[in-house]
């Protein structure tokens, strides 16, 4: 899916989802949790400890989710910006005064840089101009002071401001995120059916809002003798699935907002979902961060005890 859904925002709302207890442990014969057993050899092992370690490289990153520090909505207006408290939009680091935003009342962005700033947009000098968002082609306009940075994204008609430090107390104190012990079991897998034309369905985000999501068909597995359905996103054809899922473990054991799965395309009328590899969503990670949470469709009443647990936050 387009990492554009997934925008950072202050007071990020999880939708928490009620948790029940546990059920007891699939049954040996049970068929499903038997096929799903392939492959159970220590290659599976270790391709799937070998996706966490990757995993929390790119966590690790100075441009990873844990890098944002500040955020905030923007209303139309003039709004000047910089790190004195007496600015109508206080960041955390950087110049006194940055400068000033425009928001127009058509949603057109634009920034006049103060003369003493030393700002810095694609590498060149910026006093001042218009600025684009995520959602703009090219976009959004980073404004650098020195290696911490400002912009400024849209969320439906919601606008807000961004802030990323590459030295953020949330990346100082990362020390990896807590997970389910690796079970084949949990990788599992489904039958594929596509809809004859793809459908629409709305996200809520953490912060409320609501998104639209393209879903090419479901992913049908059964598990306890019961059968489960699962809708992923797919923006276009060939694109892998993204599943956002809640289960029993949800708002417990791991985030009440749901967690993410990423596989492969279907092929052959299946499609392998590998709940080891279930991850905590960005807004889970950072407060500043807001993404789409699990949809009514895919709320399992299922205890997946598998994946990345609860991230505590560190800031």
């Amino acid at each position: 899916m387009n990492p554009g859904i997934l925008l950072p925002l202050a007071a990020a709302v999880a939708l928490a989802l009620a948790a029940c207890s546990p059920p007891p442990a699939p049954p040996a014969e049970d068929p499903a949790a038997a096929a799903a057993h392939a492959p159970a050899d220590g290659d599976y092992l270790a391709s799937v400890e070998q996706w966490r370690r990757e995993r929390e490289e790119r966590l690790r990153r100075p441009d990873g989710w844990l890098s944002f520090t500040g955020s905030g909505q923007v209303a139309p207006g003039a709004h000047r910006v910089g790190s004195a408290p007496d600015n109508a939009i206080v960041v955390p680091g950087g110049p006194a005064n940055w400068g000033v935003l425009r928001v127009g009342a058509d949603g057109a962005l634009s920034f006049e840089a103060a003369a003493d700033a030393g700002l810095v947009a694609d590498g060149q000098p910026f006093a001042g101009g218009p600025l684009l968002t995520q959602l703009d082609e090219g976009g959004p306009t980073s404004l650098h002071a020195g290696r911490q940075r400002f912009y400024v994204v849209r969320t439906g008609d919601v606008h807000g401001w961004r802030f990323r430090d590459p030295e953020s107390p949330a990346l100082q104190a990362f020390a990896g995120v807590p997970h389910f012990p690796v079970d084949p079991a949990w990788r599992i897998e489904a039958q594929w059916q596509a809809y004859p034309q793809p459908r629409t369905i709305q996200l809520v985000t953490s912060n409320g809002t609501l998104e639209q999501a393209r879903v090419t068909g479901q992913a049908e597995f059964e598990l306890h003798g019961r059968r489960h359905t699962l809708l992923p996103v797919q923006e276009k054809e060939g694109d892998q699935l993204f599943f956002i899922l809640a289960d029993r473990t949800s708002g417990k054991e791991t985030y009440g907002g749901g967690r993410f799965l990423y596989t492969a395309p279907a092929q052959d009328g299946r499609v392998v979902l590998d709940f080891n590899r279930a991850q905590n969503p960005p807004c889970a990670l950072n407060g500043h961060v807001v993404c789409p949470t699990a949809p009514p469709e895919n709320r399992l009443d299922l205890r997946i005890a598998a994946g990345e647990k609860t991230y505590p936050l560190a800031h």
